[in-house]
Parts: structure tokens; C-alpha cells; sequence
């Protein structure tokens, strides 16, 4: 069993370079429809695989801000939390609470990337 989830964006093209530029994830496949338009990329973050795909109201494909905002974090580990904290926010992201090392022995913050979804960008302490 595996599981992949998937963000809905409103350009996935845009999505996916955002995605490699802030946290470093590799793109590893991307789908087209028949009239070119992108219908999925997956993305890898260490051995992790997430996907985007376009917004598609008629197919209940709903964007967070279509819903006004994300009700999930998305949880990624990083050695480097601030660069990658400071890379998401450089792209248009935004801080909601501020990467700090935390009493429960964790070194994390949370953002909401461009597209509205929210991460928390977690590692060990410094």
C-alpha cells in the first residue's frame, strides 16, 4: 500500500517549479490531457511522492482558495528548515508561524505555500 497526495493548483507548471525551487523536489512524471493541458505531475521530495493537478470544478477538484483555505498540513523533513522556509517564502509563500526549535525536540515552522496549502517544514534541532 502507498500513499500520494495530491494538490490541487491552479497551474501545476507553476506549482511544480515552485515545489523544486523552495524545497528541492524532483519532478518525476507529468501527464497531459489530449488538448496538452497538464493533468498531473508528481514530484518527489526525498522518497516521498506528492502530485499536483489543475483545479476541475465539475469534477469536485477544488483549489484551497476555491474552498477558502486548506484544511491539511503537509509535513516534510528537511536538514536545512530555515533555507527551505526562507526559499518558500522568497517564491510568494508565506510564514505563519516562524521556524524556532521547539520543546518537544523539533526544529519547525509552518507556511502556506502561493497555491494555499499549508506545510510545516520540520527537522531536528540546531
Amino acid at each position: 500500500m502507498s500513499l500520494t497526495p495530491r494538490l490541487i493548483v491552479p497551474d501545476p507548471d507553476t506549482a511544480s517549479a515552485y515545489y523544486q525551487k523552495a524545497m528541492g523536489a524532483e519532478e518525476v512524471f507529468r501527464a497531459q490531457d489530449d488538448s496538452g493541458r497538464v493533468m498531473v505531475v508528481v514530484l518527489q521530495i526525498g522518497g516521498s511522492p506528492f502530485s499536483l493537478s489543475p483545479a476541475v470544478p465539475e469534477w469536485g477538484w477544488l483549489s484551497p482558495e476555491d474552498v477558502g483555505g486548506s484544511p491539511v498540513l503537509l509535513e516534510a523533513e528537511f536538514t536545512d528548515q530555515d533555507s527551505v522556509a526562507e526559499r518558500m517564502a522568497a517564491g510568494g509563500g508565506t510564514v505563519v508561524v516562524p521556524v524556532e526549535n521547539r520543546p518537544y525536540g523539533k526544529r519547525e515552522g509552518r507556511l502556506r505555500d502561493p497555491f494555499g496549502h499549508l506545510w510545516i517544514v520540520t527537522g531536528e534541532p540546531r
